[in-house]
């Protein structure tokens, strides 16, 4: 699981990168995340109405986002 952040096009760190039941990797935009349910797969649904199956956890997937997050305040208490 990789906790970096990447830049999205609007100039933020928003993208989440999680994996999918067959391994592949993709990046979420975490400022979309409306759910995160284990069903027992992690199930996230986007306010876009959009679903995706991950392997992580709904624990992990709280974890990345909440990094997100404190990224974005450090960010905002730099003047950057």
């Amino acid at each position: 699981m990789d906790f970096s952040h990447e830049r999205d096009g609007l100039g933020g760190n928003s993208l989440i990168e999680l994996t999918r039941l067959n391994d592949s990797k993709i990046m979420i935009n975490s400022e979309l995340i409306e759910t995160v349910e284990e069903t027992p797969d992690t199930v996230l649904t986007l306010t876009t109405g959009r679903k995706f199956v991950v392997k992580e956890s709904r624990q992990d997937v709280k974890n990345l986002v909440i990094s997100y997050k404190r990224a974005i305040l450090t960010l905002d208490e730099n003047g950057r």
